[in-house]
């Protein structure tokens, strides 16, 4: 192989590999995102009935004292449905359709991550060891002038 190509086909190996990266750590996060979705949601369904009754009870104090974690957490639960803008939350089922597409996807990405990340290896090092026998043969012909 020629150097230039052995560089070039290096950058290549290293652009895939990253690209693949991103890819698997982009599936991930929309996971994350998710799950994170899909616990808000329980606990907005376990929380929404004295949430209910605590307005029913024109917001009385007494009721609140009764009831503070699980309103507290119905707050928190509407607040970060309001940050991500959703107007209609998402079925649980439907968000269990999307994240066992996305899982599938990662799964199959990965061995085309893992192979991609071997062959950057490989060619890393060939390309380390090339540069330094070159190195060295450099390093060598210059001993070789300076003898004479």
């Amino acid at each position: 192989m020629e150097m230039d190509a052995l560089v070039q086909k290096s950058d290549e190996a290293v652009e895939r590999y990253h690209e693949l990266a991103k890819q698997i750590r982009t599936i991930e996060e929309r996971m994350d995102e998710m799950s994170a979705l899909r616990g808000h949601i329980l606990t907005y369904i376990k929380t929404r009935d004295v949430y209910a009754a605590y307005c029913k009870a024109d917001y009385s104090k007494k009721f609140y004292a009764e009831h503070e974690s699980d309103i507290l957490r119905h707050k928190a639960v509407k607040k970060a449905f309001d940050e991500l803008g959703l107007k209609k939350l998402p079925t649980i089922k439907r968000l269990q359709d999307e994240y066992a597409k996305l899982l599938e996807e990662k799964k199959k990405a990965l061995p085309e991550y893992r192979k991609a990340r071997d062959e950057m290896r490989e060619l890393l090092t060939v390309k380390a060891n090339v540069e330094k026998i070159m190195g060295f043969e450099k390093h060598k012909e210059r001993n070789v002038q300076n003898l004479e």
